[in-house]
């Protein structure tokens, strides 16, 4: 199997899942003209972009910085989610509700995609809860990233420390 570099990741792949479903449920239940609407779409894309470009820097502060702006813009999105079900006088599934078991149970598909969601975007409240769930299984997997980036990060330093180690070992050389 072909290298999938970030798309591969676990982490990526749902959060592309919550930017398809997330564009799919505001066409649905949010006004068009809506601050709400942009405010989702673009929270559900930052969460998934930010992921992808931050996979692609070098400096570990890098890969910090922007996973955790993907981190933060999908918790904003949770709580448009949930403010959606409190304002609408919907239903929050309790965790271990047999739904949300359900759903949360999709993530461990290898094939795991917008498809196996679909079925879900109506009514809004199962929409709502379902992306409620995948949005905290994704949180938690960018949450153990950042902690391995953070580790990383002291055991090794960043990016420039490394450049600089080399540029004084250069001019050791040269001397």
């Amino acid at each position: 199997m072909q290298n999938q570099g970030y798309k591969g990741l676990a982490f990526y792949k749902q959060s592309e899942i919550i930017h398809d479903f997330t564009v799919e449920f505001v066409k649905l239940y949010i006004n068009h003209y809506s601050r709400t609407k942009d405010q989702m779409e673009q929270s559900a894309r930052s969460g998934k972009q930010n992921i992808a470009e931050g996979y692609i820097q070098k400096s570990i502060e890098s890969k910090l910085k922007l996973v955790g702006v993907a981190r933060g813009s999908l918790e904003e999105l949770l709580n448009d989610y949930q403010d959606y079900l409190r304002q609408h006088n919907l239903k929050i599934w309790l965790k271990d509700s047999l739904e949300a078991k359900k759903v949360r149970a999709l993530v461990y598909n290898p094939n795991n995609c917008y498809n196996n969601y679909k079925d879900y975007i109506k009514p809004a409240e199962s929409a709502a809860n379902v992306m409620i769930c995948l949005i905290n299984q994704t949180n938690q997997l960018l949450d153990q990233k950042l902690r391995w980036l953070e580790e990383r990060f002291v055991k090794e330093g960043g990016f420039r420390e490394d450049l600089l180690k080399k540029r004084l070992a250069f001019r050791n050389r040269s001397v």
